[in-house]
């Protein structure tokens, strides 16, 4: 079956708070060099980084234009006369530092992100270095794996990447966006106890659905971080804190984490400014760690458990096509969403 030459794809030209910067266009089909792989992309999804980056906000180095999109899964339907990984028809999802295979982060690994640095997944076709894709998991369709990319890796480094959880342990995660669901899930299948944060009674149950063995609502209890730690046995701490949402919350998170626990710092909805309260880690005596995203070894691990434990990422309900990604950008910024924000490619 030969390819076309020309695909659709999503180009963040520039910054615009309309996220006018996002342009529809044509593009060329790359031709997989000697160790890459052509991957026909069938799932994407958006995570907050996404947003910003059209919208002129995200506060790390960028190389525009771009294509847009960090997360991507699809299918190998060309592969270059080196590589030796995959063949076609291989399901894979893509690494979103390309450059971060294994071990510590580098500077030089931090500049190759999908869709900041380097084109992204928000178009048909895309060619990857072999060591760029992994597979992906069987139990999932291309939108639920392509939601792994961000959201499920950075999650997953969080839990394991620096003092593994483990069964008996109490997680905190802080609202029901993507890396904070995943997170839940990934706790409760340690056999973690898993306390969530919210700021309605709908989503309340609809976190208690998915497992969180506690609920609170932020907005009526402005001490949650306290009350999470007082749910934790002889008020000791959580051991883990997914802290999404920056200067807003992180007083509260010192509050709930328990002496040596980890802190792990992901977002930063409520603003990038920190708070004057860094120095009070000492008198926690816990540790305050960046998380950004994960490794290849990583992403191949954490896969592997998705199918062990047969875990299913949050997708929201509603699935964007190719053409309506603008759209799709525009109801997560509306914050219309539960979960993960798919959008499905032909």
């Amino acid at each position: 079956m030969s390819l076309p030459n020309i695909q659709k794809q999503w180009l963040i030209e520039g910054s615009d708070k309309d996220f006018d910067g996002l342009v529809y266009q044509d593009g060329p089909i790359p031709t997989p060099e000697d160790n890459q792989v052509l991957v026909h992309l069938h799932g994407a999804s958006l995570n907050y980084r996404d947003l910003i980056i059209p919208r002129g906000m995200y506060p790390f180095p960028l190389d525009l234009p771009v294509v847009a999109c960090s997360d991507g899964a699809g299918e190998v339907v060309a592969v270059g006369p080196k590589v030796t990984k995959w063949k076609k028809g291989d399901k894979v999802l893509t690494l979103f530092n390309q450059g971060h295979q294994a071990g510590d982060m580098t500077i030089a690994a931090s500049k190759t992100g999908l869709g900041g640095c380097i084109d992204g997944t928000l178009r048909q076709y895309g060619a990857f270095d072999q060591d760029g894709v992994v597979k992906m998991p069987e139990n999932l369709d291309f939108v639920e794996a392509a939601t792994l990319v961000c959201a499920g890796l950075t999650s997953w480094n969080a839990l394991y990447g620096l003092k593994p959880v483990k069964k008996g342990d109490y997680v905190l995660v802080q609202g029901t966006g993507g890396v904070s669901l995943f997170a839940l899930q990934f706790a409760k299948a340690a056999g973690a106890t898993v306390i969530a944060t919210t700021s309605s009674a709908e989503k309340m149950e609809t976190l208690k659905k998915l497992g969180a063995d506690h609920v609170i609502n932020y907005r009526e209890d402005v001490n949650w971080g306290e009350t999470a730690r007082n749910l934790t046995p002889g008020g000791e701490g959580v051991a883990h804190v997914i802290e999404v949402g920056g200067a807003d919350t992180f007083t509260q998170s010192l509050s709930a984490v328990k002496m040596e626990g980890v802190i792990s710092v992901i977002g930063f909805l409520g603003g990038p400014k920190p708070k004057d309260n860094i120095l009070e880690t000492l008198s926690r005596v816990c540790t305050v760690r960046g998380v950004y995203v994960g490794s290849r070894e990583q992403l191949e691990d954490m896969c592997a458990a998705i199918e062990k434990h047969n875990i299913h990422p949050v997708v929201d309900k509603t699935i964007f096509s190719l053409e309506k990604a603008k759209e799709a950008y525009e109801y997560m910024w509306a914050k219309k969403h539960f979960g993960k924000v798919g959008i499905k490619i032909e």
